[in-house]
């Protein structure tokens, strides 16, 4: 604010309906932004939450420092020597009045807003000091120890912005360059403070520096929410870094396990006994931007049988995938080795149950039989094989079973059926058809397609049409879909 000698022209105030509309705008804009502040969930482990809580603070800080500048507009200049108020934060006291922010009057009290600044004029040709009794309060010291020349405020300054503070002075006595930075100071009290100082030369007759008046203001509480956006918007960013590394590792681990197919897979098989068509498909969840433990296969095995399997692992990200990684490795393993499918799952569930990194998963293991056309397969906790015939569908009974890893020294039943020339097979996992933790919606969905499925050319024409009816909607989880075609 320029001082007294360089008033050449009267203030012209502003018409008192503006400020006071502006007024009122303001006071309804913070209550809306306090009532966002708190209702928000603050979760310290969340950068984004913290985040979202830093900015609404710092938007608290910035209207209380408006209201503070409107109410004074409104107000009027002083009859003494002008100070601006302004404000960084109002104390609770101040907040439950919301005259003490928007220029009503109301009485002084430390940490409110009529302390948050105050003004000084050092006279150099007489040595004295003046300041404001805000000021006294700023600086932690009494009016009895008097105030602080230019030369012992220093004193009270950061080693690290002493030569700052000395700059500015500098400027202002030698070069008649405005003041117009921010220091540090340790208060009397050890408090640590951050002043934002403006100020500029008062000229005598002669045109020569007479003295220098400054208004000092704490911005201490501001300048901390600022410094808290910023901590958060880079702990988010980190975040987000990290999830987008997480994603391109756990997808180019996901490519590396599953199928390295694209389309449709034949088994043509020596002797008696119709091929299959094969086709897959993996559909990534709508809610989360990261991989899922899902995973489908089909696998020639050396005896002329056909490994069919698709399974679920709880959790997202390389620990899913690569605890998928695997278990799918495993049980390749052991199928290759001519372990059926009941005590292939009992196997799967030691090892996950063991494993380093505990997890939950569904899992369903086929082994077809081309010479008999039968099918033996055994699941943990997944849902039941859709078999289409004669352009209807219906699911399987499922075999007892639990979840992988649920328990120790889990029993796994075995069913078998014979699969008929034309027959389908679809396999999927539960993110496909679950809907708020049901899935008897989304199956009859499924099985509703058997007029389509019936007529469709093969098994990867099959795949596309579910794809068309479940891929647009979104989904809670991952979700695979795998489709079997017996050849006619």
């Amino acid at each position: 604010m320029p001082s007294h000698l360089f008033a050449d022209r009267p203030a012209q105030p502003p018409e008192p309906g503006t400020v006071d509309a502006l007024i009122s705008q303001t006071r309804r804009l913070r209550g809306d932004v306090d009532a966002v502040r708190r209702d928000a969930v603050l979760d310290e482990d969340d950068p984004k939450n913290r985040w979202q809580r830093a900015l609404c603070d710092l938007a608290v800080h910035q209207l209380d420092d408006l209201g503070a500048h409107l109410g004074q507009l409104r107000a009027g200049l002083p009859d003494e020597l002008p100070v601006v108020t302004g404000a960084d934060t109002i104390e609770p006291e101040a907040a439950s009045d919301p005259g003490a922010a928007y220029g009503a009057p109301a009485p002084a009290r430390t940490g409110s807003l009529l302390h948050r600044v105050g003004s000084a004029e050092w006279n150099l040709l007489t040595d004295e000091v003046s300041w404001s009794e805000e000021l006294y309060q700023i600086f932690g010291r009494t009016p009895e120890g008097g105030p602080m020349s230019l030369d012992e405020l220093p004193s009270m300054v950061f080693s690290e912005d002493q030569t700052l503070l000395q700059a500015m002075v500098t400027d202002c006595l030698i070069d008649g360059k405005p003041i117009d930075g921010e220091f540090r100071i340790v208060r009397t009290d050890g408090r640590v403070r951050t002043l934002h100082m403006m100020g500029e030369p008062v000229l005598d007759a002669d045109g020569c520096t007479a003295s220098m008046w400054a208004v000092l203001r704490d911005v201490s509480e501001l300048r901390r929410s600022e410094r808290a956006v910023r901590e958060s918007r880079d702990s988010l960013q980190r975040r987000r870094h990290i999830e987008r590394t997480e994603r391109r590792v756990a997808v180019e681990l996901q490519e590396a396990v599953l199928p390295p197919w694209r389309g449709s897979l034949s088994f043509a098989h020596s002797g008696p006994g119709a091929p299959l068509d094969v086709a897959g498909h993996y559909l990534p969840a709508a809610t989360t931007g990261l991989i899922g433990g899902d995973w489908y296969d089909a696998l020639a095995l050396p005896d002329g049988d056909a490994l069919l399997t698709v399974g679920d692992l709880t959790g997202h990200g390389v620990a899913a995938t690569s605890s998928m990684a695997m278990l799918l490795g495993a049980l390749r393993g052991m199928a290759v080795a001519g372990i059926r499918p009941g005590a292939l799952m009992g196997h799967l569930n030691q090892l996950l149950e063991t494993s380093v990194q505990p997890a939950l998963g569904s899992a369903m293991c086929c082994r077809y039989d081309p010479a008999s056309q039968t099918l033996s397969w055994a699941q943990a906790g997944h849902p039941a094989p859709l078999l289409f015939r004669n352009g209807t569908g219906r699911a399987l009974k499922r075999p007892d079973g639990v979840l992988l890893g649920a328990t120790a020294a889990a029993a796994y039943e075995e069913s078998e059926i014979r699969l008929l020339p034309g027959d389908l097979l679809m396999l999927h996992t539960d993110g496909l058809t679950r809907r708020d933790g049901m899935d008897d919606t989304g199956t009859r969905r499924l099985l509703e397609l058997a007029p389509r499925l019936a007529g469709a050319r093969d098994a990867q024409e099959c795949v596309r049409s579910v794809v068309e009816e479940f891929g647009q909607a979104p989904r809670e989880d991952d979700a695979c879909v795998m489709v079997v075609q017996v050849g006619r």
